[in-house]
């Protein structure tokens, strides 16, 4: 899913918390499968944001020389009013917009259907 588009709130909301567990029947396991997309989301977005920050990128790099530049401004507003990798990846989980499995949980039913 492109965070960009997300219709993630950009504050935090108050949530049932047994609608976390639906898809793991543990809230714990669910909360580890959200801070993992969390993090993918917040290192994609770490990544756009420093690729689109190097073609401001200068040479020389004195204090005396640095100068606002108002296109490096807009681009830095424009991510922080995305909403936070938190709440994305919360907003995808209880949208079922994650895919996740538990290979230990497989390997187990495997065994009792044998």
């Amino acid at each position: 899913m492109d965070y960009k588009r997300s219709k993630a709130p950009t504050n935090t909301e108050t949530h049932n918390l047994m609608d976390f567990c639906k898809g793991t029947d543990n809230i714990y396991e669910s909360i580890v499968i959200m801070s993992k997309r969390a993090n993918q989301i917040s290192v994609k977005m770490k990544e756009d944001l420093s690729k689109k920050l190097k073609e401001f990128a200068s040479g020389n790099d004195n204090l005396e020389e640095t100068f606002e530049n108002r296109e490096q401004i807009e681009i830095s507003r424009y991510y922080e009013k995305l909403p936070k990798p938190t709440l994305i990846s919360a907003d995808e989980y209880l949208n079922d917009k994650i895919y996740f499995r538990n290979p230990i949980k497989e390997k187990e039913k495997l065994s009792s259907d044998l």
